[in-house]
């Protein structure tokens, strides 16, 4: 039987899944969370290794000499170093596409969210433990009242940087709200859909209303969304980030929503996470952030717990799938 390592399982499966299928293949271990310090001493005879965010170095890698197969428990896997684990003869795969459909309902709640202020005006209409506040439309003389601009999606532009699964699903959702749909894609012009546009970085950027990000994170993209990008947008555009958190210069987009460049920043990712205490996003009120959950809808994860599986099973039989 082979050793089964789950090191950091709380955040995919907090206890609403079974990490009983995994069972099938070998004798399992289960760790909600593992410090960096113990991920060796944790993993020193696991064969295989399903992780989340831990981070899997060349040193840790190297220092596993029984780890035959890395899971990782998510699409993306810039946390392990893959030419390590090829030189060392470990299969890497990782969960693709389980995710689509719930990452493209948070990039459109932060959107509607910023254009209709929708917690805004909720929490000015709640019953309040501070005197005089709350309640605002009860005291208002007319039917309705509005203090911040709303302004309609139809006919505004929105330009998607990265036309995967995930950025192809948006612009499809863009399209029935009646946006002009904008992408920076390798995609060949003549194999996009009716309603995309291929467009330069600097054309997207000079012409939408909104710039939603969805390409992965890389070596040559880290902080690419810099101070010289957000100075050739609109003024007053939204930034969408539900991609990865280091594609953005977080000092720079905080300097821009200051500065009223953009007008609002919605992220469901940070470059650090949970981000530090005095990140500059932090004290923008027209950031809006939520804490890095898009993936986890119950539907979401019992995907990626099925792909995990099979994924494994796949490994056991010899015929790795989803390899990276």
């Amino acid at each position: 039987m082979k050793n089964i390592v789950v090191l950091d399982g709380y955040s995919a499966n907090p206890g609403d899944l079974s990490w009983e299928p995994l069972k099938e293949f070998g004798n399992l271990t289960v760790y909600d969370r593992t410090k960096p310090e113990d991920v060796i001493e944790r993993a020193k005879d696991a064969e295989i290794l399903l992780i989340n965010k831990i981070n899997m170095t060349d040193e840790v890698i190297s220092s596993l000499p029984k780890l035959k197969y890395i899971g990782i428990l998510a699409t993306g896997y810039n946390n392990i170093d893959t030419e390590s684990a090829h030189k060392h003869g470990v299969v890497v795969c990782n969960i693709p596409s389980y995710s689509t459909e719930s990452v493209v309902q948070m990039t459109f709640a932060h959107i509607l969210n910023i254009t209709n202020q929708i917690g805004h005006y909720a929490h000015q209409n709640r019953v309040s433990k501070n005197p005089g506040k709350g309640l605002r439309w009860s005291k208002n003389p007319d039917f309705c009242y509005w203090d911040t601009p709303l302004p309609e999606l139809a006919g505004k532009s929105i330009g998607i940087i990265g036309l995967g699964h995930i950025g192809m699903r948006v612009a499809q959702v863009a399209l029935a709200f009646g946006l002009h749909v904008y992408a920076y894609t390798s995609k060949n012009k003549a194999d996009l859909p009716d309603g995309i546009n291929k467009a330069t970085l600097d054309g997207l950027l000079h012409g939408s209303d909104i710039v939603t990000l969805h390409c992965p994170l890389a070596k040559d993209n880290l902080h690419f969304f810099n101070a010289e990008n957000i100075a050739k947008m609109k003024q007053g555009a939204i930034l969408i980030n539900t991609a990865r958190g280091a594609l953005v210069d977080e000092q720079a987009v905080a300097d821009a929503l200051a500065e009223g460049k953009l007008a609002a920043y919605g992220a469901d990712v940070m470059a650090q996470e949970p981000p530090k205490a005095d990140n500059p996003l932090l004290r923008q009120p027209h950031a809006y952030l939520t804490p890095h959950v898009a993936w986890a809808t119950l539907e979401a994860r019992k995907r990626l717990m099925d792909i995990c599986v099979n994924n494994v099973a796949a490994f056991v039989s010899g015929k790795p799938i989803n390899e990276v």
